[in-house]
């Protein structure tokens, strides 16, 4: 079975080696049939630190590496406006 891989923006880099990434997708609604956006975070292993808030980027399964780490950074697709937090 092939590995997943999601799209979704870095809202906290503050951890060493790891961030955590929110994944916005729209769901219909059952009933009502109104689009409805579902957020979720995941956290996510990023060894070199190089993601930085706001960016966007991809993320693959992996093993567990922590209680509630079990995907790493793929790749960094698009730089956000974030400042130069910690530098």
């Amino acid at each position: 079975m092939p590995k997943k891989i999601i799209t979704g923006v870095v809202v906290s880099n503050k951890m060493q080696k790891s961030i955590v990434v929110q994944v916005e997708r729209r769901k219909q609604h059952p009933l009502y049939k109104k689009y409805i956006s579902i957020r979720k975070k995941y956290i996510a292993h990023d060894a070199e630190e190089s993601a930085r808030k706001g960016d966007r980027v991809k993320i693959i399964e992996c093993r567990p590496i922590s209680k509630r780490k079990t995907w790493e950074l793929l790749e960094i697709i698009g730089r956000g406006k974030g400042g130069m937090e910690g530098a």
